[in-house]
């Protein structure tokens, strides 16, 4: 079989496409802003989430919003063989 879709690699972001990220919501009754950062770290390079943690930041959302398992992103991230710079991100704009 042939597959539908390419993988696509080093996709260069705009802004729009970044911010668009702003606007993603749970479709359960978890936490808005962990679901929004969960999945910009989850999608985008580390380059494009700093400036997605920017905008985040300036529309005053909550870097250290929980999961349902009581969990912030940052303590996600930190298990990640390659979370490291991700977490250095998040700790630049107030991480606990």
């Amino acid at each position: 079989m042939k597959k539908d879709k390419v993988k696509v690699l080093d996709e260069v972001w705009t802004e729009d496409h970044i911010k668009s990220f702003l606007s993603v919501r749970p479709h359960d009754n978890s936490d808005e802003d962990f679901h929004m950062l969960l999945k910009a770290y989850q999608s985008m390079r580390k380059e494009d989430f700093a400036v997605f943690v920017a905008f985040f930041r300036g529309e005053n959302r909550n870097i250290n919003a929980q999961g349902s398992d009581g969990r912030t992103v940052p303590d996600i991230v930190t298990e990640h063989r390659h979370g490291a710079e991700y977490v250095d991100i998040l700790k630049s704009v107030g991480t606990r």
